[in-house]
């Protein structure tokens, strides 16, 4: 059995978050050849509903970064690493000391609870909270699945290996948002659950090929037997990943499935 482990934004969705008829086809072929697809995104489950049924998939997603999996046919989530609201306001402190002029979001998988200062806005953003301060931000019963912070500078990679080595018991990562970094609960990736998954199936490593663009999509692509990233890749996963398509708004992910799976590859255009 061959997994296929997709990431949506950047990789299978084009700029404008939509996916071409030909990647749909492409998509549609390699589950009726009996290969698993799952999807694995940063995006929490109920962006990742939308997405998949716009692709026509169904099965079992992995979200926001791997803290949840989600079973697209029930709408049944799994919460596999929460981070308590706690643990995330210290979190917060650290990097509010890293990066001047942050604002913080947390997210709950069904809601973004956003604080003061928060001006992103998510492309088909939905339900949506807003905490009057911060104190009300951490004071929120429960737990998230993620921390999201965000500042209108960039996010580059020295900004990164500063905050994992004050945060080294929590997962920091970014996904190609724009001044944004996501912490999430020690040991959360896409790899680990990805990993879980395959136990279950009785898949092993090489049995998956995962495609990415972004930091957060390295540990499913380091972990899996095959591994591409396409061409408008973050230039990390260009240089680890084991083969490089064209990118997502060429249909990338779609040329090495047509490839994988003995389809003409001109057989359904693009629109």
């Amino acid at each position: 059995m061959i997994v296929v482990v997709v990431d949506l934004d950047g990789t299978l969705l084009r700029t404008d978050a939509t996916i071409s008829t030909r990647t749909k086809a492409a998509l549609a072929m390699t589950r009726a050849q009996g290969a698993r697809v799952v999807i694995a995104t940063g995006r929490p489950p109920r962006f990742t509903r939308v997405l998949a049924a716009e692709a026509g998939l169904t099965g079992v997603a992995v979200c926001a970064n791997g803290a949840v999996v989600l079973d697209l046919g029930t709408g049944d989530v799994e919460v596999l690493a929460a981070l308590t609201m706690p643990l995330a306001a210290a979190a917060a402190k650290v990097v509010a000391e890293t990066m001047p002029g942050v604002a913080f979001a947390v997210e709950t998988g069904e809601w973004a609870v956003t604080g003061p200062g928060w001006l992103r806005r998510a492309s088909r953003e939905t339900a949506r909270q807003e905490a009057r301060s911060l104190d009300d931000l951490w004071a929120r019963d429960g737990s998230c699945v993620k921390l999201l912070a965000w500042t209108p500078a960039a996010v580059t990679d020295a900004v990164l290996d500063r905050l994992r080595r004050r945060l080294p018991e929590l997962s920091v990562t970014y996904s190609g948002a724009a001044g944004m970094v996501e912490i999430a609960a020690a040991g959360v990736s896409k790899a680990a659950a990805v990993a879980r998954l395959c136990e279950r199936w009785g898949a092993v490593p090489a049995d998956v090929v995962a495609f990415g663009d972004m930091p957060n999509d390295l540990p499913v692509l380091e972990w899996a037997g095959t591994s591409v990233a396409v061409a408008n890749a973050h230039p990390l996963v260009l240089e680890r990943a084991g083969r490089v398509t064209a990118s997502n708004d060429d249909d990338g992910v779609a040329i090495v499935l047509e490839e994988m799976f003995a389809a003409e590859p001109d057989v359904v255009p693009s629109a």
